[in-house]
């Protein structure tokens, strides 16, 4: 849900032992960023208080303000950080690797400090699932990362990892290093917690005991699927199999800095589907963690009359932004600096967001040609944002069948739809920051959507390269 900036890569463990110097501002600068910070969340944050009360939240400030009144390095101002957001339960509230700095990435992030391999979390166990070449095939177990069990460092990186309320699925899917993502989430907080860079590691597998070297980013990316050099190339592809079934491969949503047009191609996917009388039609959204509204186009073609979505009322904590904040939220729209009468006071210190024609969200109206067949959603623990939304929307009116692992995001509501990019001058760290919450009707569960066919992948799987999730929702398309 935000543009993904260029970093300086590459810069080797120069860069990262510069991190290591202490921060020349002094504390009562870093004392003032604390109060930005503390201001601008308490005041902006639709999801504060969602999961924490004020005075937890007051004491988690106090501890941060502690933390950094000591003038720590700048990689201990990032992981405390990243740790304080974290507590907030929220999984559009971090200190977003793609939004700081160039410098601050280069220094952090750019180091070589990496496990060179791919891998997965599998009930607690790391499996190899690439780039571990003969020493370490696809399906090798690590088990002690530098005498330490992989399962205590799993639990010692989950404080740092984002994700609404205790859907601890998506935190356990965010620390998997797959090649998704241009920065991983697991590279960073692992190796900033080491800090070791250029060490290499010294690791007991299944194959027996090893010592491999660390690589840094640029070797991290060259290793992420071959993607079209054009950045307006298409995202998503429609796979038709001959026997009356479909598969929508959609791996990401975020389509707003692409001049490639997705409706037109989900225009022309739905004529196809219509004209090869397409039965089934499976909508993989594994490892898409979310973006635009997408799947309304697919939602209406699958309705025959005007759907409201799921009754989650969507708030902001303010009509207008303090103006002694502006200096400090950058963002890509700045009419979220004033929602004016868009925003309804609801007297209990939220305004409710409406539409022009005065409704919550506008409903999904139908579009053809219409979908009669069978409607089978693959989801995983990464859908948290649009993708959860739309998840949600499906199996709530029954429009199809979810299959897979349990979802991100959570019953209770998620925040996000609209950013600021908090810009705290004295650390020259920013923290990403959501405006807008959505609040459900009626209490519910903190988790995130149950699929209605639950599979979830083994070591055996993993290791023999097969996909199960997909071979059910075949097996139930045929059924």
């Amino acid at each position: 849900m935000v543009t993904r900036r260029q970093i300086l890569a590459g810069a080797g463990a120069l860069a990262v032992a510069g991190a290591s110097t202490a921060m020349t501002s002094p504390s009562t600068g870093l004392a003032s960023d604390i109060r930005i910070l503390r201001r601008a969340y308490q005041t902006m944050h639709p999801g504060l208080y969602r999961y924490a009360t004020p005075a937890q939240m007051n004491r988690w400030f106090d501890e941060l303000e502690a933390i950094w009144a000591k003038a720590p390095t700048q990689r201990e101002l990032y992981l405390s950080l990243s740790r304080f957001l974290a507590r907030v339960k929220c999984g559009h509230s971090y200190a977003n690797f793609y939004n700081q700095k160039k410098d601050v990435a280069a220094a952090l992030f750019s180091g070589p400090d990496k496990l060179p391999f791919h891998f997965r979390w599998i009930d607690g166990r790391m499996i190899v699932t690439a780039n571990g070449g003969d020493a370490l095939p696809r399906g090798s177990e690590i088990l002690t990362i530098d005498g330490k069990p992989v399962k205590q460092i799993l639990a010692s990186l989950q404080p740092y990892a984002r994700a609404d309320g205790s859907n601890d699925a998506k935190r356990i899917a965010q620390l998997e290093v797959q090649g998704f993502d241009r920065f991983e989430a697991f590279d960073i907080f692992f190796a900033l917690e080491r800090n070791r860079p250029g060490t290499p590691f010294d690791l007991v597998t299944s194959r027996g005991p090893m010592r491999v070297d660390p690589i840094d980013l640029t070797a991290r990316r060259a290793q992420m699927p071959a993607r079209a050099s054009d950045d307006n190339a298409p995202m998503w592809t429609l796979e038709l199999d001959g026997a009356g079934s479909a598969r929508l491969i959609m791996p990401d949503w975020s389509t707003y800095d692409t001049k490639w047009d997705w409706r037109r191609f989900l225009d022309d996917s739905f004529e196809q589907i219509a004209s090869r009388n397409v039965q089934a039609l499976i909508v993989d959204l594994r490892g898409n963690e979310g973006g635009e509204d997408c799947g309304d186009e697919i939602i209406a073609r699958c309705i025959d009359a005007p759907l409201q979505r799921a009754s989650y009322e969507r708030r902001v904590k303010y009509r207008k932004a303090p103006a002694d904040l502006d200096q400090y939220l950058d963002t890509w729209d700045p009419s979220f600096k004033d929602w004016g009468n868009d925003a309804e006071p609801l007297g209990n210190g939220f305004y409710r967001l409406i539409e022009k024609d005065g409704a919550s969200r506008a409903p999904i109206t139908p579009k053809g040609p219409r979908y009669r067949g069978k409607l089978i959603v693959l989801v995983d623990a990464t859908n948290s944002s649009a993708t959860f939304q739309f998840a949600n929307t499906v199996q709530a009116n029954k429009l199809g069948v979810l299959v897979g692992s349990p979802t991100g995001g959570n019953l209770r509501g998620i925040n996000g739809g609209a950013f600021f990019f908090l810009r705290l001058p004295a650390s020259g760290l920013e923290a990403d920051l959501p405006v807008i919450g959505t609040f459900p009707a009626t209490p519910q569960p903190d988790r995130g959507l149950t699929p209605d066919i639950e599979v979830s992948d083994t070591i055996d799987d993993v290791t023999n390269g097969r996909d199960a999730v997909l071979s059910r929702a075949r097996a139930f398309a045929r059924g």
